[in-house]
């Protein structure tokens, strides 16, 4: 275990010196900050809504699309790359397993993504609380909820880009397989979904097999335990119907954000135990 924290600290260490975390903490802080105010500014004094309720039903949006992508340049060449290197054939010339590598560099990099998220989001948190004075304890749990989430969501694709990195011989192809994920997680599976909803017009599939199709895809997963996983986030979302229709519970989305972690990460380390440097 010491040797896993080892590597992890290396990782956080070299995240932090190269400002990959400062750049990124003040990407997501800007970006939320600009969805807080912007995103929020319908909800005045006289409509009884949540400011920070509204912000989250915006960073869970922006989430979607920035974390997985984020996740997976961090990943994507973290086995392949230092293969290419020659750095991996030194590394193993010390007393460390395989797997600790692995595990390791996975810990950094979600240490990483933690630390960005958890700063960034925090600061609009922190913010939209202080411009409007009242937020209820119900908001802030929905705020932590979404942070949480957003680094499970993160360790997610991270575990995903492992997988990538572990399977193929170049830097380039990985890169290329990351996209194609990212593309098909975050956008083609669901316009798929939604063109077969709408070629058999609502039929081809049940209410309860839909929800659970939603399962598949864990950015769906995140969007809903997000914004259905509260009253006072989901009557801003417009996801109340969803809620009641995919009998989904918020335990069952968490689960299947963690299968979606172990199951690529522990294939990556199979992968990883068996390639020939």
């Amino acid at each position: 275990m010491t040797t896993v924290l080892a590597i992890a600290w290396k990782e956080v260490r070299d995240g932090l010196r190269n400002r990959w975390v400062l750049a990124t903490t003040l990407l997501m802080a800007a970006l939320a900050l600009g969805l807080a105010f912007l995103g929020a500014a319908p909800t005045g004094s006289n409509v009884a809504a949540s400011r920070l309720a509204v912000t989250v039903v915006s960073l869970a949006s922006l989430t979607i699309f920035l974390v997985p992508l984020i996740a997976l340049l961090l990943a994507y060449d973290a086995l392949v790359g230092e293969i290419e290197r020659g750095t991996m054939l030194l590394l193993l010339a010390y007393p460390v397993a395989r797997w600790e590598i692995v595990a390791g560099k996975f810990l950094g990099h979600a240490a990483l993504i933690a630390i960005a998220t958890g700063v960034g989001y925090g600061v609009a948190a922190a913010a939209v609380a202080y411009a409007a004075p009242g937020t209820g304890a119900e908001d802030w749990q929905a705020m932590g909820a979404l942070i949480a989430s957003s680094i499970l969501l993160g360790a997610v694709f991270l575990s995903i880009g492992y997988l990538l990195s572990g399977l193929v011989r170049e830097r380039a192809t990985a890169a290329g397989l990351a996209i194609a994920v990212w593309l098909v997680f975050v956008l083609l599976y669901d316009l798929g979904l939604l063109g077969y909803l709408a070629a058999t017009e609502g039929k081809g599939v049940s209410a309860e097999t839909f929800g659970w199709l939603l399962l598949l895809n864990p950015a769906d997963a995140f969007r809903l335990f997000n914004l259905t996983g509260l009253e006072g986030v989901r009557q801003f979302s417009g996801m109340a119907g969803a809620s009641g229709q995919a009998p989904v519970s918020p335990f069952a989305l968490m689960a299947a954000l963690l299968a979606w972690v172990l199951v690529p990460l522990l294939l990556a380390q199979a992968v990883f135990h068996r390639r020939q440097l």
